[in-house]
């Protein structure tokens, strides 16, 4: 049997059956809208709140893939879409959405109040993650995602966070428990865009999967790959870990759509319970 079919055969015993090609649409704040393009072509573009917009395709049918900051009020939102012919407004509606609180306790208080000597780390550090939040290519999108890692949900996205009762921003991923060293698949097709060691969020990795769709790995014992490389869905990029700041080894991913975090389940067919 050749080694391209035992593979596929491996992954989809491993992961189950892979999500579609476009994300499920949840259009509230910290969610996604599909917004369907009244035209398809290399010279469309499409914004949000002038942040741009992937282009994704179903039936080929194209779509605007819309990123909502979890500060969008609901009610009616409008995209801008730019052609040869000119540009014109597409309505869309954000739907109301209450997140729940979570208090942790974090045993290294440093990690939640850091000593002065740590913030010129952080604030170089959070120059990195902007820069690779903002990160733009163009090419097709990669959005049919695969479980990085076999687990338990732990923490999910959104969840209003305390550290030591102290209120700090919002949860901005999905966290799966699982024993330190198991491995971590990419999600899918990509390229290495920053990979290294954080004060925060430990060893972690940024991959672009196309027009600013990007996954987000942290909390890495170990890293396997390095900035440049290009990946392959369920390829092996390191290990689940416990570093940074942490209650307990698991591995924090995190999306983002033009520059937004949004929740990482909804991308994930194997994981989320409304698809």
């Amino acid at each position: 049997m050749p080694y391209k079919i035992i593979c596929i055969i491996f992954f989809s015993l491993l992961f189950g059956k892979p999500a579609l090609a476009l994300p499920h649409a949840n259009p509230v704040p910290g969610g996604i809208a599909l917004v369907e393009l009244p035209a398809a072509g290399d010279n469309i573009k499409a914004y949000f709140q002038k942040k741009r917009l992937a282009i994704v395709y179903e039936n080929n049918k194209p779509y605007a893939l819309v990123g909502i900051p979890l500060s969008t009020r609901a009610g009616k939102q409008q995209l801008q879409l730019k052609t040869a012919q000119g540009s014109q407004q597409l309505a869309f509606t954000v739907k109301p959405k209450t997140y729940k609180a979570q208090y942790l306790t974090i045993k290294n208080k440093r990690k939640v109040n850091p000593y002065e000597k740590d913030m010129a780390r952080i604030n170089k550090e959070r120059k990195k993650k902007n820069r690779a939040k903002k990160h733009w290519s163009q090419q097709p999108v990669h959005a049919d995602f695969i479980t990085p890692v076999k687990g338990q949900i732990s923490s999910i996205f959104g969840l209003r966070r305390f550290f030591n009762k102290q209120p700090r921003r919002p949860h901005s991923g999905l966290d799966i428990a699982a024993a330190r060293g198991t491995p971590i698949h990419a999600v899918a097709d990509g390229k290495v865009i920053e990979a290294g060691n954080f004060f925060f969020s430990g060893n972690m990795v940024y991959i672009d999967h196309g027009q600013g769709l990007i996954s987000l790995y942290a909390h890495m014992n170990r890293i396997d790959v390095k900035v440049g490389d290009s990946i392959r869905q369920g390829q092996v990029i390191g290990l689940v870990g416990s570093t940074g700041r942490v209650t307990g080894p698991h591995l924090h991913l995190a999306v983002i759509a033009n520059q937004t975090l949004v929740d990482p389940l909804l991308f994930l067919d194997e994981l989320n319970p409304e698809k």
